[in-house]
């Protein structure tokens, strides 16, 4: 499963929206500076978010973006496939009558899996383990005095 940038920035947007779960709505503009996605993009990402219903938009002065529902209830899995829709390693696993060598493949167990490693460990991490190693990675570069 190779993962684009659409579903990297989307989870990084993901992550900062979970970082502020309570503080109300975020501006797509801070977002979008704070994780150097441009505003445009960052739109797009989060329309596709809310019709996966994993983000709630509200219009208006004091508007933006918060989660459609808690951190801990959404799983990398979920984010992904609201970004990227269904994808394999290999064309032939999505359907295999196109593999010239079908079920003769030796790799293709392999292939298989591979990919149910990967999304075994996409539906075990959830959103909210990922905010809390982000803020620890954070206060990490923090220095006091």
């Amino acid at each position: 499963m190779q993962i684009s940038m659409r579903a990297d920035y989307g989870l990084r947007a993901m992550i900062d929206l979970a970082q502020r779960a309570g503080h109300g709505p975020v501006l797509s503009a801070q977002i979008a500076a704070r994780q150097q996605i441009s505003e445009a993009y960052l739109d797009q990402l989060l329309t596709a978010l809310r019709k996966a219903g994993l983000v709630r938009s509200v219009r208006g002065p004091s508007g933006g973006h918060t989660l459609a529902k808690a951190a801990e209830e959404i799983t990398l899995t979920e984010i992904i496939g609201a970004l990227e829709g269904t994808k394999s390693f290999v064309s032939c696993m999505i359907n295999e009558e196109t593999c010239q060598l079908g079920k003769n493949c030796a790799i293709l167990h392999i292939w298989r899996q591979m990919e149910e490693a990967s999304l075994a460990v996409l539906r075990a991490t959830t959103l909210a383990q990922l905010a809390a190693r982000q803020s620890l990675r954070q206060d990490a570069g923090m220095y006091y005095i």
